[in-house]
């Protein structure tokens, strides 16, 4: 009651630190017995750091917090890792969430833990989005996709070597969008 449809308190996911266990085994850092420190920086400043210790089922993570203005807390969690078989060879690691328990490639780094986006509450910052800005970032997305500008009144062409019917579904989706973005401001302004 007295909300907008759509809308949501959640804090955004893209507020806090994100450690992905993908970019990490693709940085080679997961083999058994790799320490390593992990950081993260904005504007080319480190804003946060975290020590990680990884064996062949979990990592460690080392880190510091506080809450607010409190006293900092030197903290030692374990997070078990899951290795899944791939189709045609490999394995694909996933973390498993230290609140819940459940297979996560992200945790955040939010309220003194590391945890997946559902145990944290964090939603995505898409989600505060009104539905026809998000078509219109779609509809963008597309096009940049085939080669555009993401001006969606500016041509595409088909990119060489797509299928022209994998292109056609692409424009189809595109021209979706697109209608669902604009059809709240001709609402508005026509009728």
């Amino acid at each position: 009651m007295g909300r907008y449809p759509g809308f949501s308190s959640r804090e955004c996911a893209e507020d806090y630190r994100r450690l992905d266990v993908r970019a990490l085994k693709r940085r080679d850092c997961l083999r058994s017995g790799c320490s390593f420190a992990w950081e993260w920086s904005r504007g080319g400043e480190r804003i946060g750091w975290i020590w990680v210790d990884a064996w062949d089922d979990h990592v460690t993570l080392r880190y510091r917090t506080r809450r607010g203005e409190g006293e900092w807390q030197d903290r030692n969690d374990t997070v078990p890792l899951e290795w899944m078989p791939c189709r045609f060879g490999g394995n694909r690691a996933w973390f498993r969430c230290p609140a819940c328990n459940r297979r996560a490639a992200i945790l955040y780094g939010a309220h003194e833990m590391f945890a997946c986006r559902r145990c944290l509450r964090l939603a995505y910052e898409s989600q505060h989005e009104a539905p026809h800005y998000r078509a219109l970032y779609k509809a963008q997305a597309i096009h940049q996709k085939l080669g555009g500008t993401g001006c969606t009144d500016d041509p595409v062409f088909k990119p060489k070597g797509m299928h022209w019917r994998t292109f056609n579904r692409h424009v189809a989706r595109m021209q979706e969008a697109e209608s669902r973005a604009v059809l709240p401001w001709l609402s508005r302004h026509l009728l």
